[in-house]
């Protein structure tokens, strides 16, 4: 009679090397360890991207304020 045989399973090859996976898993897990950093001036979850933690709003309004200053310093003088 006719039996049935199953096709032989191919060999899947990753397509991210194991070293670069690992690497990237530990860089995740060491992020979630982090303690949320707090906005100086209003309390809000900051983004660590500065050595000043400001909220991206307060980060906002800074930069504002600075374009503000930077436009009225020539009529000063």
């Amino acid at each position: 009679m006719n039996e049935m045989k199953r096709k032989p399973q191919t060999k899947i090859e990753p397509v991210i090397p194991a070293d670069l996976l690992e690497q990237a898993k530990r860089s995740i897990s060491a992020d979630l360890l982090k303690k949320p950093t707090r906005c100086s001036v209003c309390g809000a979850d900051a983004s660590g991207a500065d050595e000043e933690p400001l909220c991206w709003v307060c980060r906002r309004l800074k930069i504002s304020a600075w374009k503000d200053i930077e436009q009225q310093m020539p009529a000063q003088e």
